[in-house]
């Protein structure tokens, strides 16, 4: 995709998703499945009012663009800030993080999109949040059709 067709460069879009994903999930320690549909609403509604904002020309009242985002957010097998704390089953710790770390991985995803579009005006764009600490990644995808 090239970034001249984007309605905002590539790297001010970075910084956009990077920002909506570090304050959604600053607090979060790892992975609760129970908590991913409102990270997931909140991380989208961050980056859909930053977008609006930046993508309306002054003195109009709404952008010369239509966005849609979707975000994905991946669990790791085991949530890596769960590694090192100790366990109830008389192991000691380094044994304890040892075994833990035998389990640490990632799960397999894959994802694709297409488009029929305009490729002059409209056009998508992904981010990959890398949350290895959290024991969770987020990926969003933005596309924008201009109006």
């Amino acid at each position: 995709m090239a970034e001249s067709t984007s309605p905002i460069p590539f790297k001010r879009l970075e910084q956009i998703a990077s920002d909506a994903c570090n304050s959604v999930l600053e607090n979060v320690e790892f992975y609760e499945h129970p908590k991913t549909a409102g990270w997931n609403e909140t991380i989208i509604q961050k980056v859909l009012k930053a977008l609006m904002s930046e993508a309306t020309p002054a003195g109009a009242s709404s952008p010369q663009y239509k966005f849609a985002i979707n975000s994905t957010i991946v669990q790791h097998v085991v949530p890596t800030s769960q590694l090192n704390k100790p366990t109830s089953t008389g192991t000691t710790d380094a044994e304890a993080a040892a075994a833990a770390k035998k389990q640490a991985g990632r799960r397999g995803m894959h994802s694709a999109t297409g488009g029929y579009w305009n490729e002059k005006t409209d056009g998508m764009w992904s981010y990959k949040w890398d949350g290895d600490a959290k024991g969770l990644d987020v990926v969003l995808m933005l596309i924008w059709i201009a109006v």
